[in-house]
C-alpha cells in the first residue's frame, strides 16, 4: 500500500507539473492579448483538462505505460522516472520555459529502463520522435490557413458589431478545446508510467488523478510560463491568438487518439510561429524562441541520463 502511495504522490506531482509548465499552452494567448484575467482563464481551462483526462485519457496512458518499455519496471524504477521527469519541468517552470513535458517523461522512463535493461519498444520510441517533429511543422501550416481564412471572413463582416465580438469568443472556445485536448494527451503522460506495473486500480481512477492534477498545477503556478507564451515569442491579437489556439488544439487532440504522447508546447509554440510569419518574419522574438527550441532538446536528455545515473545509484547503495 505505501508502494502505491509513493507512486501516485510521484504522479500527482508529475501531474502538477504539467499543469503549470502547459496551462500557458491553453490561456498564454487569451491572457496575453488581455481578454481574460489569469485566474478566471485558469479556472476555465482546469475544467475542459479534467474532462480531457476523464474522457480521452486512456489512449495515450497505454502508449507510455506499456509502448516505452515493453517489461513490467519496478516501483522504484517508475517513482525514479517520474520524480525526475517532474523535477526537470519543475526547474524548467521555474525559468518561465514552455519546454515538452511529454519529452521528459519519455525520456525519464527510457533512461529508467536502459538501466533496468529492460526492452525498449524502439520502433514507438522513433515514431513518438517523429511526430515531435511534424507537429509543429503541421500546427505553423494549420494555423497560417486558419489565419487567413479567419481574418478574410472577419474583414468582410467587419461592419457588423455582432461580428467584432466573434473573434474574442472564438478565442475563449479555443482555449477550452486546447485544454480539454491536454487533458486527452496528458494525463497519459503524467500517470502512464504507472499501470506499466500492471496494478488492480482502475484506469478511470488514475485519470480522475492526474486531471485533477494537472488543474492544481495550473491554479497554483502556472502564471510563469503563461507570460513567455502570451507575448514571448510573437505579438499576438484576438485572431491570430484564435488561430494559434485551434491548430494547436486540432493537432493535440488528433494525435491523443492515436495513443501518441505529443507536446502542446511544442504544438502551440509552432502555431504561433506559423501567424507570426503572415504577420511578418520580425514579430517573431527569434531569441526567446532559441531558448525555447535548446530547452525542448536539453530537457528530456537530462532527464533520462539523470534518471538512468539515479536509478543505478539507488541500485548500488541497495546492493
Amino acid at each position: 500500500m505505501s508502494n502505491l502511495i509513493l507512486l501516485l504522490l510521484a504522479g500527482f506531482y508529475v501531474g502538477w507539473n504539467i499543469g503549470a509548465n502547459d496551462a500557458g499552452n491553453c490561456i498564454g494567448t487569451a491572457v496575453g492579448s488581455g481578454l481574460l484575467r489569469y485566474r478566471s482563464a485558469a479556472i476555465l481551462v482546469s475544467v475542459f483538462a479534467v474532462l480531457g483526462a476523464l474522457l480521452q485519457g486512456g489512449h495515450v496512458m497505454k502508449t507510455v505505460g506499456k509502448g516505452i518499455v515493453t517489461t513490467e519496471l519496478s516501483v522504484t524504477a517508475i517513482a525514479i522516472a517520474l520524480l525526475c521527469s517532474g523535477l526537470f519541468v519543475t526547474v524548467a517552470t521555474l525559468l518561465r520555459l514552455p519546454v515538452s513535458t511529454s519529452q521528459v517523461i519519455v525520456g525519464g522512463v527510457a533512461g529508467v529502463g536502459l538501466a533496468v535493461g529492460a526492452d525498449l519498444n524502439v520502433g514507438t520510441i522513433i515514431s513518438i520522435a517523429e511526430v515531435w517533429v511534424i507537429c509543429p511543422i503541421l500546427t505553423a501550416i494549420i494555423a497560417m490557413a486558419i489565419f487567413w481564412i479567419s481574418r478574410l471572413l472577419l474583414q468582410r463582416a467587419s461592419r457588423i458589431y455582432f461580428w467584432q465580438r466573434v473573434p474574442h469568443v472564438l478565442l475563449i472556445l479555443s482555449a477550452c478545446y486546447l485544454a480539454f485536448s491536454l487533458g486527452a494527451n496528458h494525463v497519459g503522460t503524467a500517470m502512464g508510467p504507472i499501470t506499466n506495473l500492471g496494478l488492480n486500480i482502475s484506469t478511470l481512477w488514475i485519470s480522475v488523478l492526474g486531471g485533477f492534477a494537472m488543474a492544481s498545477g495550473t491554479l497554483t503556478f502556472g502564471h510563469r510560463v503563461t507570460q513567455t507564451v502570451g507575448g514571448g515569442i510573437a505579438p499576438l491579437d484576438p485572431v491570430s491568438a484564435f488561430s494559434a489556439q485551434l491548430a494547436a488544439a486540432l493537432a493535440v487532440h488528433f494525435f491523443s487518439l492515436y495513443g501518441i504522447p505529443v507536446s502542446t508546447s511544442q504544438a502551440v509554440v509552432g502555431a504561433i510561429i506559423g501567424v507570426g510569419i503572415l504577420q511578418g518574419v520580425t514579430t517573431v522574438r527569434t531569441k526567446k524562441l532559441a531558448v525555447i527550441a535548446a530547452g525542448w532538446v536539453a530537457t528530456p536528455t537530462a532527464a533520462g541520463l539523470f534518471s538512468f545515473a539515479l536509478y543505478r545509484l539507488v541500485l548500488a547503495f541497495a546492493g
